[in-house]
This record gives structure tokens, sequence and C-alpha cells, in this order.
């Protein structure tokens, strides 16, 4: 009888050690399912806190962004344009959380590191003041902040820009500001060499703060919207495509350490691949006032940039110089076949 209860007690000892031990392998199961799932919800989940997305953005404040790109998180966004939509998505979310205002400084000035970096000047200085009056740890370096963006945003209204194609026309605005057409190519220079000299003077100011790039960044583009008013005007100007053409030229060397470098070739290839389609479309290839050595003196410069910008691996550029190269190429067939036969 005492045996049969010890072999008893032991089948259910035995019965026990298993369940006890299958429920420890499904508690870790549970545990690395849960670990795999935070896992995942760090890479690709929404951010937690302000102090996650302004670590990010400290990270790549003093990134050279007029030599290298961007950086990008991991959903290929520009970092600065994703930290400030992460911030105002923080804001929606946990607005009850904020209320009490005890991020909002800190809030306000990422926004303003944020904006800079998108050309927002006006923007990010009104972000900075509004940090500077909440909280004393970061008013000077806000205020100093605020100055300066607004001395570039001051700098950049002078002379002409770029215009959207694609707005839609305000007739308000028209009336009110009645602006007259700039057809004078000395007054553009001017207004645009001025931009620039109150830019190159900011930039002695801020050499060794990550300003330094912004401000090489303005005027850069002052560079390309001077070029691209004599590129639009040529036909307007005396000597309008030797001065196009020496504009493009001056972007390219004036930039060489950019990051829109291949961009500026680019756009001096295009402008002679124009020129060639614009010869053959007033002149004929059929036509016996057809000049086959100038239409040569247009293609040989295409060809060459294309192919220099081609040989530059790893660029989205050099998938756009190759393609825009076959296709210049195939047109030159159609123009001159002669010039090709063996």
């Amino acid at each position: 009888m005492l045996k049969a209860l010890r072999s008893r007690a032991s089948k259910h000892d035995h019965r026990a050690f298993l369940l006890v031990m299958g429920l420890a392998l499904s508690m870790l199961d549970a545990g690395c399912k849960t670990a795999k799932t935070k896992k995942m919800e760090a890479h690709y989940g929404p951010s937690e806190s302000v102090i996650e997305v302004v670590a990010v953005l400290r990270r790549h404040v003093p990134d050279d962004t007029y030599r290298f790109p961007p950086a990008t998180d991991f959903t290929g966004r520009n970092v600065y344009r994703s930290t400030l939509l992460r911030l105002e998505s923080i804001e929606r979310l946990h607005a009850d959380e904020l209320r009490s205002g005890y991020m909002s400084p800190v809030i306000a000035f990422a926004k303003g590191r944020s904006l800079e970096r998108l050309r927002a000047y006006d923007l990010a200085a009104e972000h900075y003041r509004e940090a500077a009056r909440r909280d004393d740890a970061l008013a000077d370096e806000a205020r100093r902040s605020a100055s300066l963006c607004e001395q570039i945003d001051e700098a950049i209204s002078i002379g002409i820009d770029l215009q959207d194609p694609l707005a839609e026309p305000d007739p308000v605005r028209e009336i009110i500001d009645s602006p007259e057409p700039v057809q004078d190519g000395q007054q553009v220079v001017a207004e645009i060499d001025e931009r620039i000299a109150l830019l190159s003077f900011l930039l002695e100011e801020a050499q060794g703060t990550h300003y330094a790039a912004v401000i090489k960044e303005e005027i850069e583009r002052a560079d390309e919207v001077r070029a691209a008013w004599f590129v639009h005007h040529r036909h307007d100007t005396t000597d309008g495509h030797l001065r196009a053409v020496a504009e493009l030229r001056r972007v390219v060397q004036r930039h060489s350490a950019s990051k829109r470098r291949l961009r500026h070739i680019l756009a001096l290839a295009a402008y002679f691949d124009d020129l060639a389609h614009e010869y053959v479309d007033a002149i004929p290839a059929e036509s016996i006032e057809f000049d086959p050595a100038k239409f040569q003196e247009l293609v040989d410069p295409a060809t060459h940039l294309y192919q220099s910008v081609a040989s530059h691996d790893g660029t989205p550029e050099k998938i756009e110089a190759a393609r825009k190269l076959e296709a210049f190429l195939a047109f030159t067939l159609v123009v001159d076949r002669d010039r090709f036969m063996p």
C-alpha cells in the first residue's frame, strides 16, 4: 500500500513539474514576442516623446547641408521636415499632457531649428522668440538664432526670385503690388550682388556654426536665380546666348563643392541641348541654310557634359544624365544621319 502511494505521488510530482515547465516556456515565448513587437514598434511606430524627436534633430543640426544632402529618417524623409511633422503630431496627440507648457520652450526651439533648414526663416525666428520668452536657459541662443534668421530672411528678399509656375494668380495682390517686369540685366545683377554681399557678411559672423552651411545654400540659390534669369531672357538681351552660358558656367565653378554640383552641370548640358533643338526648329536640317558646324558646336558640349555626369556612380543624376544623353544622341541621328554612318 505504501509503495503504491509513493508511486502515485511520484507521478503527481512529475506532472506538476511538466506543468510548471510548460508555463515557464509559454511565458518565455510571450516575453520574446513582446520584445520583438517592441523592437518593431521602436523602428516603425510613432514617436512617443518630445525628447526622442529632439535627440534625433540635435544629432543632425551640425550637418553641412551645403556639401552633403540632408539626413533622412527610416522613411526616407528629410530629417528636418520629419522632425517638424512629428513635433506637430505629438502636440495634437498629447495635448492634455502638454497643456501645462513645461515642454513648450523645447518644442518651439526645435521647430525653429527645423524651419530654418526648410527656408522658412521668418517662422523660425518667431519660434525662437517664443522659446526665449519661455525659458531663460535657451534665451541667449534662441535670441541669436532669431536675429540671424531675420537677417537671412531680409537678405533673400532683395532682388528677384524664381516663381512657382503652378501657383494660382492672386488678382488682389497683383493690384496692390503692381510689380513692374524686370528687363534690365544690369539691375538684376546689382540686386543679386547686393543679396550675396549681405549673405557673405552674415557668413563671416556664422563661421563655426551650422548657419555657415545654411547661408552658403542661400548664396548658391542666389547664383542659380541670376543664371535662370539670363537663360529665360536670352532672346531679349544683347549677346543673350553667350551671357546665359557664362552665367551657368559661373554657377558650376563657384559651387563645385556643393551637393548640387552635378545638377548645375546638368543644367548647363540641358541648355546646350535646348539650343540644339531650337536651332533645328528654326532652321530645319533639310534646309540649305542649316550649318552643320554651328550645330556641332552645340552637340559637343552637351554630349561631353552629359557623359561627365553619367560617370558618377551611385547618384540619381547619373541615371538622369544617361537617359538624356541617349535621347540627345537619338535626336542628333535624326538631324544628321551621315555623320554617324560607317
